[in-house]
């Protein structure tokens, strides 16, 4: 339920987030989000088939909503032990600078064993998140895109 409060003339909404982990979502919902966070331009939302991988084969998804809206995700592929890749961390751009998205990264990292590393690539414009958050820039990632070809 969301109450309004007065300040100064603006308005604070006090807003139930209710956080979920493995909790199935629809394609739908994910590209919403995507869509409504800003992600959605780095990721291949108008591809459904990819968009359905996407969302079936994760195998560590934390979600955020209010009610039954869908407004945060971090979806993760994992062993559990040694490293979690962070596929993709999205709040919707309604509920940003709320804590949201350190909540989900903090209830992805509970599900992890003591020495699991969480691991991610950053959009450009959110390093200063996750910098913010305690993670370290790591300069080593290497990505083979679908379209090169390994070299011999």
């Amino acid at each position: 339920m969301v109450e309004p409060w007065s300040l100064d003339q603006a308005w604070i909404y006090i807003v139930d987030i209710t956080y979920k982990i493995d909790s199935k979502i629809s394609v739908d919902q994910f590209i919403q989000l995507l869509n409504e966070s800003g992600l959605g331009k780095r990721r291949p939302v108008k591809n459904r088939r990819c968009m359905e991988g996407m969302v079936e084969h994760g195998n560590l998804l934390v979600t955020a909503w209010n009610g039954a809206r869908l407004i945060g995700v971090a979806r993760s592929l994992t062993d559990f032990s040694y490293a979690c890749y962070l596929s993709d961390l999205a709040v919707s751009i309604d509920y940003q600078n709320q804590g949201i998205g350190k909540s989900l990264l903090r209830l992805t990292r509970e599900q992890l064993g003591p020495e699991c590393k969480l691991i991610l690539v950053s959009a450009p414009q959110a390093n200063a998140y996750y910098e913010k958050a305690g993670f370290e820039n790591n300069p080593r990632c290497w990505i083979l895109n679908p379209d090169c070809q390994l070299v011999d």
